[in-house]
């Protein structure tokens, strides 16, 4: 029998390029999740190096912020943040790797010293970047099942299916989303930096764009069911604030196989929500009952080109985006 696990999502505003910044503020957060009991801590999207003004990076400036995983710097200061505090600790970088490519990463180090790492699938941030095209799912915590996907990874609705079939109770969902430029009025939009600047003034109008279309409304038009459908527990990480140009909206959260959320926060500042994962609730929960009457044999045109397809920069920035 599964044991109960205490689990935290943050998020959290990150400095631009300054790699010891940010894990400075990783460490933080790890040591009052110590405090707090929490036993792991999931951390949003590339939040060691930033990730919206990579966009605008030259190759060679990339490379200079990637790392190698496990045995870059910044990575051995996650698995030492994560031996001295004893929590599990998952924070996003960038990859580099002999191969000469650079990958969106995500990391997570035990306190053990052992890492796992998940190479984003659907890569778009950066044209010297490449995209991931394996799935992942590890143990940890007496026998939990967790699985990696990050941000766009997750709505694609084929990727969170593969990882739960492969066994996976939670999702670690590291994001940098919200306050997205878009075409589309329906999805996201432009927040106002100057609403971030002056949120200690008026929270309000900040945090009411965090809770609209523009971040929360958007999110929960989708992700509660990505957990529902499948059964599996979601520890939603973002950005909050400047994000390269945009402002991203936070809205870290936990759900539950049921799709209810846990624990969540709209407040315009870094932030963490806690919440007990129960093994019970694994225990057939709808998505997983409606998982066994699959009929495998009808879906052979879920691996058959359509020839809509387009590379994931053409997905994410022609017509109305999202």
């Amino acid at each position: 029998m599964l044991p109960k696990i205490q689990a935290a999502a943050t998020q959290f505003e990150h400095a631009e390029g300054d790699i010891t910044a940010n894990l400075t503020k990783v460490r933080t957060l790890a040591e009052s999740a110590a405090e707090d009991g929490t036993q792991i801590l999931v951390c949003p999207e590339c939040c060691l190096t930033g990730y919206w003004f990579l966009n605008k990076l030259p190759r060679e400036r990339i490379a200079e912020l990637a790392q190698l995983v496990p045995h870059g710097p910044a990575v051995q200061e996650l698995i030492a943040i994560a031996r001295d505090t004893g929590v599990i600790v998952g924070a996003g970088l960038i990859e580099a790797c002999e191969s000469k490519n650079f990958y969106n990463t995500y990391v997570v180090a035990q306190p053990d010293g052992t890492t796992t790492k998940h190479r984003k699938l659907h890569t778009f941030v950066n044209e010297h970047m490449s995209s991931g095209s394996e799935f992942t799912v590890f143990e940890a915590l007496e026998g939990w099942k967790f699985g990696i996907l990050t941000c766009y990874d997750n709505n694609l609705i084929e990727n969170v299916r593969i990882t739960a079939l492969m066994g996976a109770d939670v999702i670690i969902a590291p994001h940098q989303t919200g306050g997205c430029r878009t075409h589309d009025s329906n999805i996201m939009g432009d927040i106002d930096q100057e609403l971030w600047h002056n949120r200690t003034e008026n929270p309000d109008i900040i945090e009411a764009e965090f809770k609209g279309d523009k971040g929360r409304g958007w999110l929960l038009r989708w992700l509660p069911a990505r957990a529902h459908d499948n059964g599996v527990f979601y520890l939603f990480s973002n950005g909050v604030g400047i994000d390269g140009d945009e402002v991203r909206t936070g809205n870290a959260m936990i759900i539950d196989t049921f799709g209810r959320t846990l624990a969540e926060t709209s407040v315009a500042d870094d932030a963490t929500v806690t919440a007990t994962l129960d093994p019970k609730l694994l225990d057939e929960p709808t998505g997983r009952r409606w998982i066994t009457a699959r009929r495998p044999e009808l879906y052979a045109p879920l691996t058959t080109p359509t020839g809509k397809e387009v590379d994931i920069f053409t997905a994410r920035f022609a017509g109305k985006g999202g």
